[in-house]
């Protein structure tokens, strides 16, 4: 009859050759138990958490909704930005646009233009409303005085221009002459007597002479004013032999050539002075 090996008692086992089983560590049924309630513990929080995200998604799009409505001052809005169009400027990119503008104010304004002069206003009902009248064209009567003789001025006489001093009544008329626009160029001037006849150069010198209707004649009869070498003073340019001025040479008016002498500047430079008639 074979050995009956039974366990020993408990006080001592390792007295008869008896050892506790060790393939399975003690406890390990109740670390699965454990392991499997955590596991449905998890799944159960981020399902609850799942659920609570949706609800606040649907409770936020709502708030947006109304929010879009009615805005409350001092409440922070997270609904979709507006879109705005941006303005066309030079780079292609948005420029930036003044937003203040006084109140009721639509649009900028552009000045009116000065009503015009006929448009006065009415004084009454069915009253006429007439344009105020141009003023009367004024003749401009000049004498033209010499800068290095200031007691001679141009006079006229036996057809010729020359530098003379003031006489009587009849000196003083044939020493005052119409200023007009040049005939041959509107920014230059002209000399008309008072008899109808215009100051030209002819063979470089100055006289009076009746307007033939000719285009040399308009321009021999214009002369361009420059700047001179003296305050108040002109030099009368020839505007068909520029470079040629006016000047008196031995009293007498004549077209020379510029020279840049003292002498020269002083005989070609001219103060255009009221008329002596």
């Amino acid at each position: 009859m074979p050995e009956n090996k039974s366990r020993p008692p408990q006080e001592q086992p390792w007295e008869n050759g008896w050892a506790p089983e060790t393939s399975r560590a003690p406890g390990t049924r109740r670390l699965w138990l454990a392991g499997g309630m955590a596991a449905v513990t998890v799944v159960a929080c981020v399902t609850a958490i799942a659920v609570s995200n949706k609800a606040a998604d649907h409770t936020s799009a709502a708030a947006s909704s109304s929010a879009s409505d009615t805005t409350t001052p001092g409440l922070i809005s997270f609904a979709t930005p507006s879109e705005t169009t941006p303005l066309k400027g030079r780079s292609g990119l948005a420029t930036p646009q003044a937003t203040t503008r006084a109140p009721g104010q639509q649009h900028a304004t552009t000045p009116r233009p000065a009503p015009e002069p006929s448009e006065s206003p009415s004084h009454g009902a069915g009253s006429a409303t007439t344009a105020p009248k141009p003023p009367a064209t004024t003749t401009t009567w000049r004498s033209v005085r010499s800068v290095n003789y200031p007691d001679r001025y141009w006079h006229v006489s036996s057809g010729y221009v020359k530098l003379d001093a003031v006489g009587g009544s009849e000196s003083r008329k044939d020493s005052t002459f119409k200023l007009v626009k040049g005939l041959a160029d509107a920014s230059c001037y002209s000399f008309a007597t008072a008899d109808g006849t215009y100051l030209r150069h002819r063979s470089f010198v100055l006289r009076s002479e009746r307007h033939d209707g000719s285009a040399l004649f308009r321009q021999d009869a214009t002369f361009c004013p420059r700047a001179a070498a003296y305050s108040g003073a002109v030099m009368l340019e020839s505007v068909n032999y520029p470079g040629r001025f006016l000047r008196h040479q031995d009293f007498q008016l004549k077209l020379d050539p510029f020279q840049n002498s003292s002498l020269y500047l002083s005989d070609s430079a001219f103060q255009l002075v009221a008329g002596l008639a």
